[in-house]
């Protein structure tokens, strides 16, 4: 055996060691491996029947707010016939305003000389009782005089 032929034993005896120190690490680091697997594999038998009821909620979500959607179109179009009906009331209210000015100002004038002819006719009635009860009164002051001086005279 010549030197290069010892070096080489030596480059192979340190190579197999090298080998064996790095193998107990990498059966150990296999374990892990394994285990990890093993974890995420048991963590898709888990999840994939989660995701599928998430599934199925969303769906009955995403149905519910297209009912949800739908309802609300039909609450705009009766919105939008309610404001036409408000618009109809609001011109019904402003034309029996403009009627009710023209009716009181045809009526005023009228309803004024009227009221005022009444209050005449009944202060001239007034005025007449009072003067017919005077006329009473007068006449029977008299009566009472002439009886007193017919009275006296006898």
């Amino acid at each position: 055996m010549d030197g290069g032929e010892v070096a080489w034993l030596v480059v192979a005896g340190a190579f197999l060691m090298l080998v064996l120190v790095l193998a107990v690490p990498i059966l150990r680091l296999r374990k892990t491996i394994d285990a990890a697997t093993n974890a995420i594999n048991d963590l898709n038998d888990r999840t994939a029947p989660i995701l599928a009821n998430a599934n199925t909620t969303i769906e009955g979500v995403n149905v519910a707010l297209s009912q949800v959607h739908t309802s609300l179109d039909g609450v705009n179009v009766q919105l939008a016939k309610i404001d036409t009906m408000t618009g109809h009331a609001q011109n019904v209210t402003a034309n029996v305003a403009n009627l009710a000015t023209v009716v009181s100002a045809a009526a005023a004038n009228p309803l004024v000389k009227v009221a005022a002819f009444g209050y005449g006719v009944r202060r001239a009635a007034a005025a007449r009782r009072h003067a017919d009860d005077e006329r009473e009164v007068r006449a029977t002051l008299k009566q009472q005089r002439r009886a007193a001086k017919r009275a006296a005279a006898r």
